[in-house]
């Protein structure tokens, strides 16, 4: 129906001013049917992951990630963009630094991947605010609506950034391939919200296909019909949930992407690649619950079931919710997903399960247009199939897995499998929680593949000979089947493969275990050689484009990008280890980060030589730590009176004046109170209430006197309205006030983050941050306040990068940080006190090494710490109230020589400063990554 996607660009170009981009220099159409999308006539199943730059802030790593997602065979990437990180208030945008989305997209563009833009206005994303800025809850009426003021907002957001999105469209030879407008929104719906989103986006000329993530299912808008509805809808799915702590047990999600409608592709816009710690479990167990064995069985599941072209991974690489973009309810610090690519950058077996994955999907290309299909009958009912064929070519793609994607049976048996090239008896076998994606009737470049019980990875055409790269589990039994019209020759370089010749049938046999090869030849097709392997020896294979073809490779950690230059392969790679390296190229010789590595020939044609691994790391300790401490309430600039007694939130406080620091336009981290009264003398509790959100906490003086702590109300405090949340009752001691004296009430509060807006209910959007009722108990004297919190903004570090500590305002967080530095004492009192010192790096050169700083010792739940690097808050340690004790610090917020800061909030008296703490190597390669 290629008709179907002229009539989008044509309909683009007439919402557009704009001439259309399909004939615009360097422009390419974008079409789509029901199958899939196109380029320019061809086919694109579209294989993309999740990356949120505004969790890496460090621009150069932006390539090093994008570059492992494309080398795990993506071809795509999605991409949200942040409104609250990039606006500290109404009017104010940045897009430079590490908010340079231009930059981002060129990278992209330069690295041939295809992007789904995702400008929200709301994203989720388990960011604060769900990707609103914090100064939208000071604005009346309902966000995520039509409502006038939530209008004007959003339309000055998506008017700064549409802009850039659509220079970037394919259409105009860029990598934007499809268009996200807003996010899940199913619940509170507003049908002319949703419309004009897309208005906007057309008059800024966004002309490529419009598309919406779906949420949920039963009668909920899935905007495939009526109203505001997109073009091509997509469905959400995290089948396996987030409970990591028990990461055998599957749930019962269905895990199969819906069609939505029958003249777009179906869309798996999110599907599950990793899951939140809701529990804190910690995220390497998020990695087992969501590991190669679930993206085995529901990956595969979901392309032969639904018959999905458009896939959204999420999250390929979760990275670092630095600062106070965590959103307090479902994260912390790290965002590591238990994603493929780790918060360190790091491989995982995940990405070697996506990789596999990917290449098929990107390499076989009968699968961007199939049909259901009669699937092959088993012999044995415990084994499940599934079926599509392509209906130009009629090859055919079979799903075998267990009925129940639960079970660990081992079950082994034969399909009777009628395929376009006869009709066989196919062994099968499905050992525990397993899935396979079989094809018949494929013509495998020069070569007819009848059948195969070994998946394809990916094969190329190298000097006029087929290189194919079949695989299996670890001793399972394999047979490949290809047609000649009469019997070639067979030669077993590797391994041990049984061959026999049978009416226009070469039909291998052979047991996956290591890496088998065979060359086959004759018989009038081109020469092929055949690689037999193993899950593993299969994961270490890289498919590289170049402009003489692809290529492969086989050894390195990761391969990046190679070229052919005269009778040279110019490779880009990484090692961790010192390892053999093989290329499959039309060259006869090889570099490799600009070093000419000495090969030999081998008898499958290619060249084999060796990489040296990584040269050993050293850190250095951390000593000579320097002490400030922060008074409660100091005194400087920053105060503002507290007077309001009014609030757009529809949660109002429980005592006057409104005390809300979002109010008073102090939006992250923590807030300082200071409140005036004349005392009576007869003062017995200081009653408090504060919201602050998971895993926050308040502290309470009087006249000086540390009074206590208590932890914060949360979004349960929310809906319904609890009239009390964060109470906490403080005896006032005896003879601490005098009547007639003023006394002065200090209180500082911690805001970790502001709730999502995932329902569209300002109820639990809007919920306030701050203290949110104050009674001296036995005192009616009224108590005047004042507050102060955080700086609108950080320099190029943003607004979410400090709160309102008084050496945050400061600048004691800053590499130098002023005066009054001295050695820290052996206690330090209730509060804040700040700890300092200064390191330097001397990493090896051409290295790619990971640092992160570790808190060790017993986890303590008497304080917290915030983290500056060289300025740029890192994160922040809860000791026991979260699991994380490893901190990532990206290089570009490293530096040579570089200033470790720690804000310290005790709840007690602090013995022996913040614990003990360490630098560590998160991560060590030789790298071909641009430096």
């Amino acid at each position: 129906m290629r008709a179907l996607g002229v009539v989008v660009v044509l309909l683009a170009s007439l919402l557009s001013p704009a001439a259309s981009p399909a004939t615009a220099s360097g422009g390419h159409e974008v079409t789509y049917d029901r199958h899939s999308l196109s380029v320019d006539g061809e086919r694109v199943v579209l294989w993309s992951g999740e990356f949120h730059y505004f969790r890496l802030p460090s621009p150069r790593l932006w390539r090093d990630v994008l570059e492992k997602i494309r080398a795990a065979g993506f071809n795509g990437v999605s991409l949200y963009f942040h409104w609250g990180y990039h606006s500290p208030a109404p009017g104010s945008y940045d897009f430079t630094g590490v908010r340079d989305v231009d930059r981002l997209l060129r990278i992209a563009d330069e690295l041939g991947l295809y992007v789904v833009a995702r400008p929200g206005p709301y994203i989720n994303a388990e960011t604060s605010g769900g990707g609103f800025p914090a100064w939208l809850k000071d604005l009346d009426g309902r966000a995520r609506s039509s409502d006038p003021d939530y209008t004007a907002a959003y339309r000055d957001w998506l008017g700064r950034l549409n802009p850039i999105i659509a220079r970037h469209q394919v259409t105009r030879g860029g990598p934007v391939i499809a268009y996200n407008v807003e996010n899940e929104y199913a619940v509170n719906v507003d049908t002319a919200y949703m419309q004009d989103l897309q208005d906007q986006a057309r008059a800024a000329g966004i002309d490529v296909p419009i598309v919406h993530n779906n949420c949920c299912d039963g009668d909920l808008a899935n905007w495939s019909s009526g109203p505001g509805a997109v073009q091509i809808p997509g469905v959400d799915d995290y089948p396996v949930g987030f409970d990591c702590r028990a990461p055998d047990a599957w749930g019962q999600g269905a895990g199969v992407t819906r069609r939505l409608r029958d003249d777009g592709p179906v869309y798996a816009a999110e599907y599950q690649a990793g899951a939140i710690d809701l529990h804190d479990a910690g995220y390497d167990a998020c990695r087992d619950l969501t590991g190669p064995d679930f993206m085995k069985v529901f990956y595969k599941s979901n392309v032969i079931e639904s018959g999905a072209t458009m896939f959204g991974y999420y999250m390929a690489y979760g990275g670092t919710s630095w600062g106070w973009l965590p959103q307090p309810n479902d994260v912390y610090t790290s965002y590591d997903y238990g994603a493929a690519i780790t918060e360190s950058r790091q491989l995982t077996p995940k990405y070697d399960e996506f990789k596999r994955q990917g290449y098929f999907t990107t390499t076989v290309a009968p699968l961007a247009k199939t049909d259901p299909a009669p699937a092959p009958v088993p012999a044995d009912p415990a084994v499940f199939t599934r079926a599509r064929s392509n209906p130009d070519t009629g090859t055919q793609f079979v799903l075998v897995r267990h009925p129940d994607r639960r079970t660990t049976a081992d079950v082994a048996t034969e399909l009777d499998w009628s395929t376009p090239d006869g009709r066989y008896r196919v062994p099968v076998r499905v050992n525990g929680r397993d899935a396979k994606v079989l094809v018949a009737g494929y013509d495998l470049g020069g070569q007819r593949l009848v059948w195969s019980n070994s998946e394809i990875l990916t094969h190329v055409e190298v000097s006029g000979r087929d290189v194919a790269v079949l695989y299996g589990r670890d001793g399972e039994q394999g047979s490949t089947v290809l047609r000649y019209a009469s019997e070639p020759t067979v030669r077993v370089l590797d391994g041990a493969v049984r061959a026999s010749y049978s009416g226009g049938d070469l039909r291998l046999d052979y047991t996956h275990s290591g890496l088998a090869r065979v060359l086959v030849s004759g018989a009038g097709r081109p020469p092929l050689l055949l690689l037999l392997g193993t899950d593993e020896t299969a994961a270490r294979f890289w498919r590289l484009d170049t402009g003489r073809g692809p290529v492969l490779v086989r050894g390195t950690s990761l391969a990046r990008s190679a070229a052919v230059v005269g009778d040279r392969l110019v490779l880009r790679a990484d090692t961790d280890r010192a390892d053999e390296v093989e290329v499959f190229a039309p060259v006869g010789r090889l570099s490799v980060g600009g070093r000419t590595v000495h090969v030999r020939r081998t008898a499958s044609g290619s060249l084999l030589g060796s990489l040296p691994g990584p040269e050993p790391v050293r850190l250095p300790e951390l000593t000579d730590w320097r002490h400030r401490a922060e008074p409660p309430g100091a005194g400087g600039s920053g105060w503002v009176t507290a007077d309001r007694t009014t609030t757009a939130s529809p949660i109002k406080p429980k005592t006057l004046p409104v005390l809300y620091s979002d109010d008073y336009g102090f939006h992250q981290g923590n807030t300082w109170y200071r409140g005036r009264f004349t005392a009576t003398g007869t003062e017995r509790v200081v009653s408090v209430n504060a919201i602050t959100g998971r895993r926050g906490q308040y502290l309470v003086w009087l006249n000086g006197r540390y009074l206590g702590s208590a932890a914060g109300g949360t979004e349960s405090d929310a809906e319904p309205v609890n009239p009390d949340p964060g109470r906490g009752d403080f005896a006032v001691p005896e003879g601490l006030l005098t009547a007639g004296r003023q006394a002065t009430l200090t209180v500082l509060v911690g805001n970790m983050g502001h709730n999502d807006d995932w329902t569209a209910d300002d109820v639990r959007h809007k919920q306030p941050r701050g203290l949110f009722g104050v009674v001296v108990q036995g005192s009616g004297a009224p108590i005047s306040w004042e507050v102060r919190g955080s700086r609108p903004n950080d320099g190029e570090r943003g607004p979410m990068n400090t709160g309102g500590l008084l050496g945050e305002r400061e600048g004691w967080h800053l590499p130098g940080g002023g005066r009054g530095w001295s050695a820290p004492p052996a206690v330090a009192e209730p509060g804040v006190s700040w700890y300092r010192t200064e390191f330097r790096l001397d990493l090896p050169r051409g290295h790619d090494v990971s640092v992160g700083l570790r808190f060790e010792g017993e986890p303590p739940r008497d304080h917290r710490v915030l983290i500056f690097v060289n300025g740029w808050n890192m994160g922040q340690y809860l000791g026991g109230l979260s699991p994380q004790r490893d901190f990532v610090l990206p290089e570009g917020v490293l530096a040579e020589h570089n200033t470790l800061t720690f804000a310290v909030i005790a709840t007690e008296q602090l013995r022996g400063g913040p614990g003990p703490v360490r630098l560590v190597t998160l991560g060590n390669h030789r790298t071909g990554a641009d430096r």
